[in-house]
C-alpha cells in the first residue's frame, strides 16, 4: 500500500518541477501590495523573457527589461540584456527563489533595495505558428533582400500566450532604442497586432496593425504597412539561431 502512495507523489513532484513558464504573465502583487495603477506584462519563451510596464490611467510607458532566464527545481535566475529602469544593471544576473503553483508564480530575491517578493499570474500559454523568440535578420527593399547578423545591437520580438513585445537595444553599450507590445493573432497567413504599450508614442495605444506572414524554412517573413504607412518586408530568425554574440 505504501508503494502505491509513494509513486503518485513522486510523479506529482516531477510534474510540478517540470512545469514550464512559457506564456504571458501579469504582475498582481509586489511585496504584499496589489499592483493596480501600473500594468506589468512579462513574456517567457525559448529561455528568454521580456516585460513592459505602463500606467493604467494614461498608458504612459514606464519601463522594460529582459534577457535570458533559467528555471529548474525551484531555482530561477534572470540575466538582463536590457533594463530601462536602471541600465547599469544590464549584464547582471539575479537569482530568485521560485514557487510555481498552477497559474501563480511567486519570485523572491534579496536585492540591494531589500527583499523583493513578486506574484505573477499566467494570462495564457496559447501557441501558434509564430510562437517563439525572434531576432530580425533581413529586410527587402526594391525586391532586393539585405541580410544582417545581429550582435550586441539587435531588435527582437518575443511572442507567446497571445502576447508580443519587440525591443531594440544594444547590450554592450546599454543603449535602449525602443519597445512596444500588446496582444496579437496569427492565423491563415494574417498577423494582427493590438498595441497596449509603446515607448515612443503612447497615443498609438489602442491601434491595430494587420500584416501578412509566412514561415519559410523556419524564418518568419513579415510584410505589410508600418505604423507610419510605409511598406515593410522583414525577415525574422529564431533568436537561438540568428543572434551571434561577440566572442
Amino acid at each position: 500500500m505504501k508503494k502505491l502512495i509513494v509513486f503518485p507523489l513522486l510523479f506529482l513532484f516531477a510534474w510540478v518541477s517540470g512545469q514550464s513558464l512559457e506564456g504571458a504573465w501579469k504582475l498582481t502583487s509586489q511585496n504584499g501590495k496589489a499592483v493596480t495603477e501600473q500594468e506589468y506584462i512579462k513574456i517567457y519563451q525559448d529561455d528568454y523573457f521580456a516585460f513592459g510596464v505602463k500606467n493604467v490611467s494614461d498608458n504612459a510607458f514606464i519601463g522594460a527589461g529582459g534577457g535570458p532566464y533559467a528555471y529548474a527545481n525551484g531555482k530561477y535566475s534572470e540575466t538582463l540584456d536590457f533594463f530601462t529602469l536602471n541600465p547599469l544593471q544590464v549584464g547582471t544576473t539575479t537569482p530568485f527563489k521560485a514557487e510555481l503553483a498552477g497559474n501563480k508564480l511567486t519570485l523572491s530575491a534579496d536585492t540591494n533595495n531589500g527583499m523583493l517578493v513578486e506574484v505573477w499570474e499566467k494570462i495564457s500559454s496559447d501557441e501558434d505558428a509564430l510562437t517563439g523568440n525572434w531576432v530580425i535578420t533581413g529586410r527587402k527593399r526594391d525586391d532586393q533582400i539585405s541580410r544582417s547578423t545581429p550582435g550586441a545591437r539587435r531588435t527582437i520580438k518575443i511572442l507567446s500566450g497571445g502576447r508580443f513585445q519587440w525591443v531594440a537595444f544594444n547590450s554592450e553599450t546599454r543603449e535602449f532604442s525602443g519597445t512596444g507590445g500588446g496582444t496579437y493573432t496569427a492565423k491563415d497567413g494574417k498577423y494582427t497586432e493590438n498595441i497596449t504599450f509603446f515607448s515612443r508614442d503612447n497615443s498609438r495605444v489602442g491601434a491595430s496593425l494587420g500584416f501578412d506572414f509566412e514561415v519559410i524554412d523556419g524564418e518568419w517573413h513579415h510584410s505589410g504597412l508600418s505604423s507610419t504607412g510605409m511598406p515593410i518586408y522583414e525577415i525574422w530568425t529564431s533568436y537561438a539561431i540568428g543572434y551571434k554574440p561577440a566572442k
